[in-house]
């Protein structure tokens, strides 16, 4: 049953990103990136990743709820939507995609015949021990330094004022 349930969220991620490239209304590509991002949060539960499933619920589902709200739904006219979604650099990208494709080719086929040796276990408490006990010092460096990036993001992009 848990195979069934994983086949079937991989193909809605498959369809619903393919709809991403293929459609050209930006509206509905960026609904159908929410489908395929919900999509993937279901994979993670699927595979009993529940930390994985719920930040891929709330970061990435909540910025396409974001994205739609303010970039699709506020940009002026109808036409604007629609974009040419095919460019001159086709056949390059069709190249590196049979050329990554050759380089797994062989860990592709093996995952097919990988079996599940134990059930899933939750993942989320030990990880929060983790963080906020052996590993707390470098969670909050990190922190500091996302702050520290998003102020100097902040101020250099802030227009600065010429003097006459």
């Amino acid at each position: 049953m848990s195979a069934l349930v994983f086949y079937s969220l991989s193909a809605v991620v498959l369809i619903s990103a393919l709809g991403v490239v293929l459609l050209k209304n930006t509206l509905h590509s960026a609904l159908l990136l929410g489908l395929c991002l919900a999509g993937v949060a279901g994979v993670f539960a699927s595979l009993g990743a529940d930390f994985l499933f719920s930040s891929q619920l709330l970061i990435y589902v909540g910025g396409i709820a974001v994205l739609l709200l303010f970039v699709v739904m506020l940009s002026g006219r109808s036409s604007e939507l629609k974009l040419r979604q095919v460019n001159d650099q086709w056949l390059a990208a069709l190249l590196i995609c049979a050329v990554t494709f050759l380089g797994m080719r062989r860990y592709i086929f093996e995952a097919g015949t990988a079996v599940l040796t134990a059930s899933p276990q939750p993942t989320t408490a030990a990880l929060g021990k983790l963080l906020l006990g052996e590993y707390a010092v470098p969670f909050e460096a990190v922190s500091l330094i996302l702050i520290a990036a998003l102020v100097g993001a902040v101020v250099f992009s802030k227009a600065r004022e010429r003097k006459p």
